[in-house]
């Protein structure tokens, strides 16, 4: 029998109590890799189940896992002293662990519905090897009910054990931004639902020994899910007002940004920086507004606000246009220069970019697309499919638009005085960034366009 749900404060206190305690961590996302480093820092011993070969050779072939240095630092060291070891079999490493922690990532299928399916897989895989006692903490974005329905019958069902009463299980999601995944699971608040009361505080105990954060305990696991729903419905509202309002700015001569930080200065307001959104913000939407569905609510303002994100993409398409026939030039044939494949601002991090979108709209429309970020190699970006320029000026040569379309700060260092002598004259500007200040654009002969710049 497992250990985890007998565990005591004082039985994890010390680093000679955690070593008694083995955890698989499904899952070799960012998210997964970053409890994985923290729980074996803590002194537990870990099992990743990864299905990225890359992970069980990084001590001896150097690569890049998470893009984010610290932690690939923190991996390699531990799969050295063999705190960590690596796995392709879930239901082996379930059967050797005492607690089970899964970042799973949820799938959107092509009819923009939630598909779980890989969820099951891996929950039988797991529930084939799960022991009496032992603990599962979910961590993956899930919608509400999700834990207690599709996970809960489908770990019942392959192991025969019964949720609250053989074994433990929890939700507990992950607050992390691209690029300080470390940081922020060590330091946030984590918000916590189980089955039982027995689940609850063997799961707090165990997330409070690699968090600083404040535990926050719920009355259950729907709780929990919908709570985290709701963070990222108020970032996916939030994000549309803001996008609205930019737009109402470029049609009546105001800039946002000056009215916005203006607004702010009200403690009530809080709107953020217009940009094209990332994937993960519609995927959220998708997830909550899929269960409000369900359950006969009518989730309106959810569903506006993703039909406003969504359509930036749209709005941007229109931006390029109006901007090359301020230069007299079409999108047909027109050579544009896209700066930016992140999902997030300052972080190599791709999943989830709408660029991709965007160079498929652009090249339908008939226009040459290159693409440059400074966080990603050619090799990289051509691997990915985008068209790749291998330096900016390289890729800079002979365009008609520039389109930034990701806040990188690096781009800020942007010469436009040397651009000028690059590209095909006239040339525009089409800043999704915040990036260009519009004066200067337009002193050194540029067609500027700017997300809520109202010039």
């Amino acid at each position: 029998m497992a250990a985890a749900m007998t565990v005591s404060k004082e039985g994890i206190t010390t680093l000679e109590n955690r070593e008694k305690y083995t955890i698989g961590i499904i899952g070799c996302e960012r998210e997964a890799l970053a409890t994985t480093c923290l729980l074996a820092d803590a002194g537990f011993r870990i099992i990743n189940v990864s299905t990225d070969q890359r992970l069980a050779h990084l001590p001896k072939r150097p690569t890049t896992l998470s893009h984010e240095p610290k932690l690939d630092k923190l991996i390699k060291k531990h799969l050295k002293t063999n705190r960590i070891t690596v796995t392709t079999n879930a239901k082996e490493a379930a059967s050797a662990s005492d607690i089970i922690v899964f970042n799973v990532p949820t799938s959107i299928d092509k009819n923009e519905e939630p598909n779980y399916s890989y969820f099951e897989k891996v929950c039988r895989e797991v529930g084939m090897g799960l022991r009496s006692g032992c603990l599962a903490i979910f961590q993956s974005a899930v919608g509400p009910g999700t834990i207690e329905t599709v996970v809960k019958e489908s770990i019942e069902n392959a192991s025969g054990l019964k949720a609250g009463v053989d074994f433990g299980l929890a939700y507990s999601p992950t607050r992390a931004a691209p690029g300080q995944v470390l940081r922020d699971i060590a330091t946030n608040p984590r918000i916590v639902g189980a089955i039982n009361e027995e689940s609850l505080n063997s799961a707090c105990l165990l997330l409070s020994t690699i968090t600083k954060g404040e535990i926050v305990k719920v009355t259950n696991m729907r709780t929990a899910e919908a709570a985290n729903m709701f963070e990222n419905a108020y970032t996916n509202v939030n994000a549309a007002l803001a996008n609205e309002l930019a737009q109402f700015c470029e049609k009546t001569g105001i800039d946002f940004f000056e009215a916005q930080k203006a607004a702010n200065t009200n403690y009530h307001c809080h709107l953020t920086i217009p940009e094209i959104s990332n994937g993960h913000i519609s995927k959220n939407s998708i997830l909550l507004v899929e269960e409000a569905e369900a359950a006969k609510a009518k989730p309106r303002m959810l569903i506006l606000a993703k039909k406003a994100n969504d359509g930036m993409l749209s709005h941007t398409l229109r931006m390029v246009k109006e901007a090359l026939r301020s230069c007299g030039k079409t999108v047909r044939r027109a050579k544009i220069l896209i700066l930016g494949v992140s999902s997030h601002p300052n972080t190599k991090e791709h999943r989830g970019s709408p660029t991709k979108k965007l160079v498929r709209m652009l090249k339908k429309r008939g226009a040459f697309v290159q693409v440059y970020d400074p966080f990603f190699s050619q090799k990289e970006l051509e691997k990915m499919r985008y068209p790749a320029g291998k330096t900016l000026t390289k890729s800079a040569e002979g365009i008609d638009c520039l389109l930034i379309a990701v806040r990188h700060t690096r781009f800020k260092r942007l010469s436009l005085r040397r651009l000028k002598f690059l590209v095909r004259k006239p040339a525009a500007i089409v800043d999704m960034g915040h990036i260009v200040d519009p004066q200067s654009a337009e002193r050194e002969g540029f067609v500027y366009r700017g997300i809520g710049r109202g010039v």
